[in-house]
């Protein structure tokens, strides 16, 4: 005989399943975060070189920063939102391999890759947040990606200046999402290793 529960109680089943992937997995979320972060200092570092070295750095800077988020969900196929965030992390590496196999992609093509890039990975990143909450610090995983989205939004607002920004963009992105991950798991991890409070 089944039993049957409400929204609320598997919505908070499934909450508490990815925050105990989160703990289990912390270190795997702050290598992920700190490679983020690094990955985007280039990017800021090196925004505009010429059209086709752009290109390619961004290309390589995705395919690594997928396969840094593809890490992190290795032994973690049962928790929810699992496929989400692989979609977003094989959209990563997929969006940076077309870019290195053919870096003279019109502007067009390029700007329109990363737009379903930026807007596909925020909102991962948002619905990874509300799930994970409330673990401390997921309010910065959310906002990490809002600001993805709203990078996304830009670039469809102003394609003719997207090329310009475009290093920047993704340094600013990776930055902040990279930040926001390792703050987090940094934080599960500490409050894991606590032990727990005597009782009264």
């Amino acid at each position: 005989m089944t039993r049957n529960i409400s929204l609320d109680a598997a919505a908070e089943a499934m909450g508490e399943a990815m925050r105990q992937s989160v703990r289990r997995n912390a270190m795997l979320f702050v290598l992920q975060g700190i490679l983020l972060v690094a990955a985007g200092i280039l990017a800021l570092i090196f925004p505009l070189f010429s059209t086709l070295a752009v290109a390619l750095f961004l290309g390589w800077i995705l395919i690594f920063a997928g396969i840094a988020e593809g890490l992190t969900l290795i032994g973690g196929s049962k928790a929810p939102h699992f496929w989400l965030q692989l979609i977003s992390a094989a959209l990563s590496v997929l969006v940076g391999l077309l870019i290195v196999r053919n870096p003279a992609l019109g502007i067009g093509a390029l700007v329109l890759l990363m737009i379903v890039y930026f807007l596909i990975g925020g909102l991962a990143k948002i619905v990874f947040s509300l799930s994970i909450r409330p673990l401390e610090n997921w309010f910065w995983v959310l906002l990490s990606g809002i600001v993805g989205v709203l990078i996304g939004v830009w670039l469809v607002a102003n394609p003719a200046m997207s090329l310009l920004f475009l290093g920047i963009f993704i340094g600013v992105n990776l930055i902040a999402e990279g930040a926001a991950i390792a703050w987090m798991a940094w934080h599960a991890r500490k409050a894991s290793a606590r032990p727990p409070a005597a009782a009264a």
